[in-house]
């Protein structure tokens, strides 16, 4: 797996931080929730358009 195929930095999306593609959602929230306690499918059932592959980008990312 690439991250990259899944994490894009834009600066006309949240001033450029790192997101999930298609998404405006933050590596920077993701790893937030992950270290709260947040399980993958916890972070799937509160944002469902993001999926398994996605959070292992993120995971690789940091």
């Amino acid at each position: 797996m690439n991250y990259k195929d899944y994490i894009v930095s834009d600066h006309r999306v949240l001033l450029g931080k790192p997101v999930i593609k298609g998404t405006r959602l933050s590596v920077e929230m993701i790893l937030r929730k992950l270290g709260e306690g947040a399980t993958t499918a916890d972070l799937i059932a509160m944002y469902p358009h993001l999926d398994k592959e996605s959070i292992q980008a993120v995971l690789q990312y940091s």
